[in-house]
């Protein structure tokens, strides 16, 4: 353990990232699967993101909050997959003071803007169902942007406040962390402080960024759900429902993990459970979403298709 000690209190300088094995014989294993999704996720993610900025008919609001998504999705496996492909291929497995801050500031921050992009998409399917004849005046470029701009704002304030809240804390030992990645549960669990104001702040950035994002999720598809029903036909029912449902499946895979991971702080016994929910969240979920998004909408495939193959779109 490195420590240094100002005065008479030990400090933590670095910690130790126990990852997803001990078994050195798994690592080569784990590190092939892990590489192979790291690659699949930005290679995916990428093309989806050159779909929409290639494909004239993609150029709507729907598919711009899309593109933001999969940049999102890009920069949360390189946040944390990365180290811990290192970690595969090499006996040293700790990680400095700051740089684990660091990794817990850009989690939050990409994880936040994911939360509140997911919720305005939401909001966005509801006016295009709902409210078509005034769709294009209240979802306008201006419109997207500020949302986007909005969103951003509000999870790097959230991310902030809880990486300067955690950086107060003291951690005097021990520094091993039963995770593959620095976050807040891990951490709470090793410090020699209190941690009742980061638990408070905690509960409240679940109500501003978790609660209330999937109530207003929640209200804007119903309103949908029973637009769609009025729908007569049942090729028009279709292409509404399989639109909404890409992102429905996003929602829950998202919302799922999180809940999972930061509603049950404080238990030691679950931390292996947790390594299973952060690959899920941080690898899985990165990773499926183009193909979500893609696997029923034949416009994105279309688009993906003339990517790769260098033509351009039809008029």
């Amino acid at each position: 353990m490195d420590l240094e000690v100002p005065g008479n209190d030990s400090v933590v300088t670095e910690f130790i990232l126990l990852g997803l094995t001990e078994t050195p014989a798994l690592r080569p294993i784990l590190f092939t699967v892990f590489l192979l999704a790291y690659v699949a996720t930005v290679g995916g993610n990428f093309s989806i993101l050159a779909a929409i900025l290639t494909e004239p008919k993609l150029h709507t609001p729907m598919y711009f909050f899309l593109g933001n998504l999969s940049l999102l999705d890009i920069g949360c496996i390189c946040v944390t997959v990365p180290a811990m492909l290192r970690h595969f291929i090499s006996n040293n497995r700790s990680i400095p003071y700051r740089a684990c801050i660091s990794q817990l500031f850009f989690f939050h921050l990409l994880a936040g803007v994911d939360c509140f992009l997911l919720t305005v998409m939401a909001y966005d399917r509801y006016l295009a169902i709902c409210q078509p004849l005034t769709y294009s005046t209240r979802m306008s470029w201006g419109i997207q942007r500020a949302l986007a701009a909005m969103s951003c704002i509000f999870s790097f304030t959230n991310a902030l406040t809880q990486t300067v809240a955690v950086s107060t804390l003291k951690f005097c030992g021990p520094n091993v962390i039963n995770h593959f990645y620095c976050d807040l549960p891990q951490l709470f669990q090793l410090s020699c402080s209190s941690i009742q104001l980061n638990e408070q702040l905690l509960f409240v950035a679940a109500a501003f960024m978790g609660v209330a994002p999937l109530v207003l999720i929640s209200v804007s598809y119903a309103h949908v759900v029973a637009a769609v029903l009025r729908i007569r036909s049942a090729e028009g029912r279709k292409k509404a429902f399989s639109t909404c449902g890409s992102h429905l499946t996003v929602v829950g895979i998202f919302y799922g993990t999180g809940v999972f991971s930061y509603m049950r702080l404080g238990s030691v016994e679950a931390s292996d459970k947790d390594k299973g929910v952060g690959i899920l969240n941080t690898v899985i979920s990165p990773m499926l979403n183009p193909v979500i998004y893609s696997l029923r909408n034949p416009d994105v495939q279309g688009a993906v298709k003339r990517v790769f193959m260098g033509r351009q779109s039809p008029n």
